[in-house]
């Protein structure tokens, strides 16, 4: 079964809501009228009293008259009826001849002036008796009223709500009806725009009529997550060109030496040294799938750093013994410059990737006899690490990117620094991810005088 809409969902809860005021409303009207009208008839009685007791004729015999009217209404002519203090019955008017009150003569023995709703086999009347004197005579005055025009009234009040609430209720509807469908009108704009966009149309944005309401703050961050989208999808996009260029290069390598090697028939060195560049570029891609497995894990959080107290002087001899041949084999010179027992807070393995990273980039792209030194010194925020090379450096257009996956920088592009280990451009991307999963900041920094200078800050670790 299917739920009905949010505009008519919002109708029905806006008609409910109306019957219930209306219904509050028409009950609390009820309520005022009956008692105005109730009040109404007893102030019309006790006029009947004081009219009975001033309108009163005694006749020559004695005997006592009233002047009725000649109204013919029953319920403008008056109803009297009057006693004498021992119960007797000296007067009644026309009126209380045709609607007599049978306990009429008990309220008259207990006259109180009090007005008591007497039922009868019609309406009720009000009865109001009290003692009063005619011509300096004693006499009980006993005057009623039919409740029936107040309860016409009432009834007549009541078909008009009855009849008024049902019509009021389907025009507060189809107004409520047509307010929803206005207010709601953005979300078909919104649904229909956002239905139309795709993976090829992410840069299009949903409509916002008012960025201050609820509906366009809704669109608003809607288009913020379609920039993130948009975004990633182009960065998804250049990640496969990329990893397809670093796959191709290889793979076309070992296709045409293996191809070149099975043309014509050669000795046992050529084959030996057509297997070798081969296996360079199986090492090279198995390099590559490697790192890339890396920041992989390293993007969905499954390599989860431990926290030590790393020794960053004994950090830099262990990465320089490490490397140290790479730049014996260019002539280069690879120094360690400490100052002060610098200790930093991070992730020890991690740590070394990065500063292994950072080391063996500079050793590429340094030219042959050039000087790469590895700066470590302390600072109130804490120690830093930088690894200072002496090679072209880092264009100023390329500085902003330098850190992105597969960028090596304009200049890799033709090897000009005529190193033939060329990377993959992902060493200074995991470098990058080392410090910043042990809560330090890897930056460039700028350099004077040619060069490049990469800095490793980190928490420092307390004495």
């Amino acid at each position: 079964m299917t739920q009905p809409g949010i505009r008519l969902r919002l109708t029905l809860w806006y008609a409910a809501a109306m019957v219930v005021v209306l219904a509050i409303y028409a009950g609390c009207l009820l309520w005022f009228v009956n008692q105005g009208a109730s009040r109404s008839l007893d102030n019309r009685l006790r006029g009947d009293f004081r009219w009975a007791t001033e309108m009163a004729e005694q006749k020559p015999d004695g005997s006592l008259t009233w002047f009725e009217g000649a109204t013919g209404d029953d319920e403008e002519s008056p109803w009297l009826q009057v006693w004498s203090p021992d119960g007797e019955l000296l007067y009644r008017t026309a009126v209380a001849e045709r609607q007599p009150i049978a306990t009429s003569g008990d309220l008259a023995r207990r006259a109180d002036n009090r007005i008591v709703i007497v039922p009868t086999r019609t309406v009720p009347f009000r009865v109001l008796s009290g003692h009063s004197k005619v011509s300096g005579r004693p006499v009980v005055l006993q005057v009623a009223r039919s409740e029936a025009g107040m309860r016409r009234t009432i009834r007549d009040l009541i078909i008009t709500l009855l009849l008024g609430l049902p019509l009021a209720v389907f025009a507060a509807g189809v107004g409520g009806y047509s307010l929803a469908r206005r207010a709601l009108a953005p979300v078909d704009r919104i649904a229909e725009r956002a239905r139309s966009i795709t993976a090829d149309r992410l840069s299009d944005r949903l409509p916002v009529d008012n960025p201050r309401d609820e509906l366009g703050r809704l669109a608003l961050v809607i288009n913020q997550m379609l920039g993130r989208l948009e975004s990633s999808f182009a960065q998804m996009r250049r990640f496969t060109a990329d990893v397809s260029h670093e796959l191709r290069t290889p793979l076309t390598a070992m296709r045409s030496v293996g191809e070149v090697a099975l043309r014509d028939r050669h000795d046992e060195a050529t084959y030996r040294s057509t297997i070798g560049s081969m296996l360079e570029e199986a090492d090279r891609l198995s390099y590559l799938v490697d790192r890339l497995l890396t920041l992989s894990r390293a993007e969905a959080g499954l390599t989860k750093p431990s926290v030590d107290i790393v020794d960053l002087r004994m950090l830099a001899e262990e990465v320089a013994s490490h490397l140290g041949v790479l730049a014996e084999e260019k002539h280069q010179s690879l120094t360690i410059e400490p100052s002060g027992n610098a200790r930093g807070i991070g992730d020890r393995v991690v740590l070394r990737q990065a500063l292994i990273n950072l080391v063996d980039n500079a050793i590429k792209y340094t030219p042959e006899g050039g000087q790469i030194r590895i700066r470590i010194s302390e600072s109130p925020d804490g120690p830093t690490v930088d690894v200072i090379d002496t090679g072209p450096g880092v264009a100023a257009e390329a500085a902003t990117r330098i850190f992105n996956r597969f960028d090596r920088g304009p200049e890799a592009s033709c090897d000009a620094r005529g190193d033939a280990r060329a990377g993959s451009g992902l060493g200074l991307a995991i470098a990058k991810w080392a410090v910043e999963v042990s809560g330090g900041h890897l930056t460039l920094e700028p350099a004077t005088g040619g060069g490049s200078t990469f800095r490793i800050a980190l928490p420092g670790a307390r004495q």
